[in-house]
């Protein structure tokens, strides 16, 4: 006796609406996600002030260094020292020229200091890059909610 052997057909999903909604969420978390914490970095908690203020205009050109309480200077995840940070200012505004967007006098840098380091290493910082010949500089702190 022979047996009837029935083909079936594979059928395939709509992918349509998962694909729909992977793009749907990840808008949403692009909307909630928040970019001020995208400077932080865990070896650094900034010290608190009652006088912060926000900037008075968005900063374009930002060259963010974070200073540990060990006094480490932390660039784009790399570590420097107050003698080595000189190359990647260098670095930096070479990066900018390259683009044709700015040069040292628009470039900014972003000092995020731990409240435990010792005003003359971030004085020492601020030298080194005046010797690039960077001119502006911003100080983060934690604005002082206790008053």
């Amino acid at each position: 006796m022979r047996v009837k052997s029935e083909k079936r057909e594979l059928t395939e999903a709509d992918l349509t609406p998962m694909i729909d909604m992977v793009f749907q969420l990840i808008a949403f978390f692009m909307v909630l996600i928040n970019f001020t914490q995208t400077e932080a970095n865990d070896h650094v908690k900034l010290p608190s002030s009652e006088l912060v203020k926000p900037p008075e205009q968005p900063i374009e050109f930002p060259i963010v260094l974070h200073v540990g309480f060990d006094g480490v200077i932390y660039v784009g995840g790399d570590q420097y020292t107050a003698e080595t940070l000189g190359t990647r200012f260098r670095s930096e505004l070479a990066v900018l020229r390259a683009q044709g967007d700015a040069g040292e006098k628009e470039a900014n840098v972003i000092i995020r200091a731990h409240k435990d380091v010792a005003a003359g290493e971030v004085q020492e910082i601020i030298r080194v890059a005046q010797e690039e010949g960077l001119e502006n500089f911003a100080l983060r702190v934690k604005e002082d909610l206790s008053s």
